[in-house]
């Protein structure tokens, strides 16, 4: 260390500091009256949208890609699509095959918590359960999927030691003393659900119990406690979006919960989130619901055939395909299906991503679709 310099030390968990005891619910007001009526509206459109696996599929999808964007993964929703689509083609470099990895193991953990749901509340158990999900086939499958850490773990820059790190969690012989009161306080009476839902996120951070996944996991339990404190009828509510983008300032209010008792600050910024998103979701799914009541006609006079609907759900629910999955897939006797895909592409509605070749079937995606989910032309 050179003349002048010096080391700050790391912040440490906050031992006996759970749940808080000094949030200034004055401040907290003004913001948690138009979170819960945000919920509430968004709640209403989603309780009337048909077919909600089909429809919100792309933006379960974009979620899953934003939330693992925030820890440092690079994969797109066209990528993510794309591979979904095609296969390993081993095209892709080493990183970019584990980044999509992370975000189709993202979806699939959520599609786990919302079965476990049905038999199970929120507890370690049931979380346990998706993080092994979380963590399959990628980097972190060598960190104890579903069990918690046996030894400490930091939060800093890479490779630095922790005396470098920002932060420094639970220590392991504390984990189960810890989160046996984090899983308390989920279940305890509460003045304000969606305050409840901000420490708790809060506080899973500073435990971070696993050795890897700890970020994504803590977002993914927005959607499932809203839906468990039965505020929203599904788990489909997309919250990374406004952490990603705001990303700096999600972590800074994080460290000052750890640093400074910033409890009110962070809850601040959870109820914010929560207003903004509220909103940006709710148009999205307008978006989608329109889409899909346009092309609902449309597809069913440039098509004259029965199978019409089956094929345009089958297409929301993979807006990125291969022409032969389609054929394969959707349940449509086999000329009809090849007859209705021509159609589509020949009309404009279905973008070629890959030309056919040889045996290799084309690839093509629902553009319009994907443009809503990802905000932006993804093409």
């Amino acid at each position: 260390m050179t003349k002048g310099q010096y080391r700050v030390a790391p912040v440490r968990y906050h031992m006996g500091g759970f749940p808080p005891g000094n949030l200034d619910w004055p401040q907290l007001l003004p913001l948690i009256g138009p979170a819960n009526a945000a919920i509430a509206r968004y709640e209403g459109l989603l309780h009337g949208v048909p077919n909600p696996d089909v429809l919100l599929s792309p933006l379960t999808t974009q979620e899953a890609v934003l939330s693992s964007r925030i820890e440092g993964t690079q994969a797109t929703l066209g990528e993510v699509l794309e591979f979904e689509a095609e296969g390993d083609t081993g095209n892709q470099s080493a990183r970019k095959h584990d980044d999509i990895q992370e975000v189709l193991n993202y979806r699939a953990a959520l599609h786990e918590a919302t079965i476990l749901l049905k038999d199970l509340p929120l507890s370690q158990r049931l979380f346990k359960g998706v993080h092994e999900v979380l963590m399959q086939g990628v980097r972190g499958q060598n960190k104890a999927p579903g069990e918690y850490r046996r030894v400490p773990n930091w939060i800093g820059s890479e490779g630095c030691s922790v005396d470098e790190a920002r932060f420094v969690p639970c220590g392991a012989d504390r984990l189960t003393v810890a989160m046996d009161a984090w899983e308390r306080y989920l279940h305890s009476p509460a003045l304000d659900q969606l305050v409840q839902r901000a420490v708790s996120h809060a506080e899973f951070e500073a435990i971070h119990p696993f050795l890897d996944g700890n970020g994504r996991l803590g977002r993914l339990m927005v959607p499932l406690f809203l839906h468990s404190k039965g505020l929203l009828s599904r788990p489909n509510f997309y919250l990374s979006a406004y952490f990603e983008s705001n990303r700096d300032t999600y972590y800074a209010r994080l460290l000052a919960v750890f640093r400074d008792r910033g409890w009110t600050g962070w809850c601040q910024f959870f109820l914010k989130a929560i207003i903004a998103q509220a909103d940006i979701n709710q148009s999205k799914i307008k978006e989608i619901f329109s889409l899909y009541h346009e092309k609902k006609n449309w597809i069913a006079s440039a098509t004259h055939s029965q199978y019409s609907v089956r094929a345009l759900d089958w297409i929301f629910s993979r807006p990125i395909f291969k022409t032969s999955d389609f054929i394969a897939n959707v349940d449509i006797p086999r000329p009809t299906a090849t007859r209705i895909i021509r159609i589509l592409r020949d009309e404009r509605l279905l973008w070629e991503v890959r030309s056919a070749s040889g045996r290799r079937s084309a690839v093509l995606a629902f553009r319009q679709l994907l443009d809503i989910a990802e905000g932006r032309p993804l093409f």
